[in-house]
């Protein structure tokens, strides 16, 4: 297990290097964001003095240099519109989204794994039909567009929930969060079940096809053999070898929903690293376009490792090769 993460490390610097020099390269050539900071009226010696405070007076590869040996202090720069460091925007922001993504798994996974076992294991019946009817609308509506549904049924004509904001927060541990009150709660629900239920389409249909091909093997014949209960046999036998690639799937998709949850932030108005994202780029401010990018990078490798730790505690068999 040391070996595998000590080889995984390795293996995140260079991806975090190649990385860093894309996601640069590519933020450099979207515009000049002098274009939006500075006023028309303003006068070419102002417009130079500008340029050479926020260090734009400089070549690409200089700008790059500064910009790789800032990371070792952990500085991506300030921001061209704050003036404060771009990470700790990003960290200030990060809580809010980590927290909505948190829920919105929970969601997905509490309400999909037991649906899709469900039309698995009853896929002529009725209840199994609808159910993945269901899933199959879950991929196809946009976003966006449910997001608006949620808020027109639940907030305008029911009155029940909020339609936009955080809520009140307490701090865990130094962190902000929202899910220790009731009315926090309230504000999370709307946005969190919005983003989940593309993830709850994904899991009904990986569930039941992981389920269907469970039930086809030797091991599941011999255990009903025996004699034992079925509730056992879909909770040992099923329900555990299919875990190892739903595990898997919901680690990659964990890190997603917090890449992706821009579309769901804009519409719900949380105060998220997506909705400092999408402001940011109207306004061309750089460094925190790359600074999201360099975090949102470094989550999906962490979320890798862990996923890989857990495959490896999930099956014997991974254990065994990576002990050889």
């Amino acid at each position: 297990m040391i070996a595998l993460i000590l080889r995984r490390a390795g293996q995140s610097v260079f991806v975090l290097f190649f990385m860093s020099l894309v996601v640069f390269v590519g933020v450099y050539a979207i515009g000049n964001p002098i274009d939006t900071l500075i006023s028309p009226l303003a006068t070419q010696n102002e417009r130079e003095l500008a340029i050479t405070a926020l260090g734009l007076d400089k070549s690409l590869p200089e700008q790059y240099g500064a910009f790789l040996s800032g990371i070792w202090r952990a500085d991506l720069g300030n921001s061209f519109v704050y003036g404060s460091p771009a990470l700790q925007l990003i960290l200030e922001r990060l809580p809010a989204t980590l927290e909505l993504a948190s829920v919105a798994m929970l969601i997905a996974v509490v309400i999909g794994i037991p649906l899709g076992l469900w039309a698995g294991l009853k896929p002529d019946s009725v209840s199994g039909r609808g159910i993945m009817a269901g899933s199959i609308l879950g991929f196809s509506l946009p976003t966006f567009w449910v997001g608006l549904m949620l808020i027109m049924l639940f907030s305008v004509m029911l009155g029940w929930l909020p339609s936009s904001g955080r809520g009140p927060t307490t701090l865990l541990f130094g962190v902000p969060v929202s899910f220790l009150s009731v009315e926090g709660w309230s504000h999370l629900l709307l946005p969190a079940l919005n983003l989940a239920i593309f993830k709850i389409a994904l899991l009904i249909r990986l569930t039941r096809s992981g389920a269907r091909e469970a039930l086809l093997q030797d091991y599941v014949k011999f255990a009903r053999a025996k004699g034992l209960r079925n509730t056992r046999v879909i909770g040992v036998h099923v329900l555990r070898n299919i875990l190892i690639p739903i595990v898997t799937v919901i680690g990659l998709e964990f890190g997603s929903v917090i890449a992706f949850a821009i579309v769901t932030e804009s519409v719900f108005a949380w105060p998220g690293m997506g909705k400092l994202l999408l402001d940011s780029i109207g306004q061309l401010d750089r460094p925190v376009i790359v600074a999201y990018l360099m975090v949102i990078v470094a989550l999906f490798i962490l979320i890798n490792l862990l996923v890989d730790v857990l495959y490896s505690a999930l099956d014997p068999r991974v254990r065994l090769a990576q002990a050889r």
